[in-house]
């Protein structure tokens, strides 16, 4: 096994093909069982299985309550493979990129889940990928509440989703579902999966439509004045 320290936030570790990126500050252990939905099953740790593209679970870890994501294939290619992707890099395999564009975002105090650890599981030319992060305690999902705000709360929103932009992210798959807020009322944002970081600040335009389609298609009735500014 070897390890090679990068940052007071990034450490990586390595057997053979298989990489753990996680964060030193979050973790002070990590193994690559805990990348597997059934080692949380068999000790009763899944608290909650959570919907969407890929496999999420809400779980007990030993830095507290966290979420397991796996990256899983969408559309046609989902047929013949579910869970691999083409190996170009441990620094760009999907999961490690979203564990860096967290921390950095983290790191600029905007509200994103801290990452924890991400997996690299190399074999031959293809990768399999998950990434563990902090749940937000008592979150609801913008797609769950949307009827049930108030102007000041789309107002907040607003300036939330504004600081995201100011610092210049570009969200693939802003949509009501990736919007969570908690039980203090703060929003956060989720899902980083082939989102980057512009030089400067982004015109929110495509995001905003995305969103508010994403919102049409859930059959909730929202102005489009409430996410405009």
């Amino acid at each position: 096994m070897e390890q090679h320290p990068r940052s007071s936030t990034r450490r990586l570790i390595q057997w053979g093909g298989r990489r753990i990126l996680y964060n030193p500050s979050g973790l002070t252990t990590v193994s690559l069982e805990w990348f597997e939905p059934r080692f949380w099953s068999i000790r009763g740790l899944i608290r909650e299985r959570f919907s969407g593209r890929g496999q999420a679970l809400a779980v007990e870890t030993p830095a507290g309550p966290a979420v397991l994501r796996q990256f899983l294939r969408g559309g046609w290619v989902a047929r013949w493979v579910t869970d691999r992707y083409l190996y170009l890099g441990q620094q760009r395999s999907r999961a490690f990129r979203e564990f860096d564009l967290l921390q950095d975002l983290f790191d600029r105090g905007l509200p994103v889940p801290k990452p924890l650890a991400a997996l690299c599981d190399q074999s031959g030319l293809a990768y399999r990928a998950a990434l563990i992060m902090t749940e937000i305690g008592g979150a609801r999902t913008l797609a769950e509440i949307a009827e049930e705000l108030s102007p000041d709360d789309w107002a907040a929103l607003r300036t939330t989703l504004g600081a995201f932009f100011e610092v210049g992210l570009r969200h693939p798959d802003l949509n009501a579902k990736n919007i969570l807020r908690d039980h203090d009322g703060r929003w956060f944002l989720i899902d980083f999966d082939r989102a980057r970081l512009a030089r400067g600040p982004v015109a929110p335009g495509p995001m905003i439509r995305r969103l508010q389609r994403s919102l049409d298609r859930l059959g909730l009735q929202i102005e489009s004045s409430a996410l405009a500014d």
